[in-house]
């Protein structure tokens, strides 16, 4: 069963649909959460995202630009990529180049193995 993307009321997810990643950065540096699962987050220009520990379960990344945001540390089960700008990111181990090529070419949701 998939879950369509949401647009949230969450502050901190409004910071990123403003593109406004670095008081997004500044906030969750000072330790304020997020709930980014199952974000509607395509088109967004998200370079410079401090993604570390971040759960993006489910988002829809569609057109994002990903461009160089380690995204070792993020959850990105079920997430999907489809078109994104991912020069220079870095993705979880667990997630293997044929999910991540399957979802940038295809828009598949990404599996963990």
């Amino acid at each position: 069963m998939s879950t369509m993307p949401e647009i949230k009321t969450d502050p901190m997810y409004q910071l990123l649909r403003e593109e406004n990643v670095t008081e997004f950065n500044e906030r969750k540096a000072k330790g304020e959460k997020s709930d980014l699962r199952n974000s509607d987050l395509r088109s967004m220009d998200l370079r410079g995202l401090d993604a570390h520990g971040l759960d993006m379960r489910g988002c829809y990344l569609r057109q994002a630009d990903l461009r160089g945001i380690d995204l070792r540390e993020t959850q990105l089960e079920g997430a999907s990529i489809k078109g994104a700008r991912i020069s220079g990111a870095t993705f979880p181990s667990t997630l293997s180049a044929e999910e991540i090529t399957l979802s940038l070419l295809h828009g598949t949701c990404m599996r963990n193995r």
